[in-house]
């Protein structure tokens, strides 16, 4: 991926690309409630450094998913706000149970998805 994308429509369906496999994608959401449950934790109920913690717990399972499940480099070196946005947006479409629409339109095939579809 030499190019630079200009559009987020265009990077979410390279990130929904980029996380192909469902155990990817699984581990993503864990970390997308694992963030907010870090963050709300240290903000609400303190004490308030626990909220420090918010990017191990969200970035820690993706990572892990990407280097060891998918074999990708994460997009969030490249483009940090659009794909820290993009987890979130994925996580949301997932619990929505719309997700597969977007998951065809960027041509990721779902063999194998049943579990994680909603």
């Amino acid at each position: 991926m030499a190019d630079r994308i200009e559009t987020y429509g265009a990077f979410f369906l390279y990130y929904l690309r980029e996380h192909k496999c469902p155990a990817t994608r699984a581990l993503h959401y864990v970390a997308a409630f694992l963030s907010l449950g870090t963050l709300l934790y240290g903000l609400l109920a303190g004490p308030w450094w626990i909220a420090l913690f918010m990017p191990l717990a969200g970035y820690g399972p993706a990572w892990i998913a990407h280097f060891f499940i998918e074999k990708n480099r994460p997009a969030t070196f490249k483009y940090p706000l659009w794909s820290l946005l993009s987890d979130y947006v994925m996580t949301a479409l997932w619990l929505t149970g719309r997700l597969g629409r977007w998951l065809d339109r960027a041509g990721v095939e779902r063999k194998g998805d049943a579990i994680l579809q909603r």
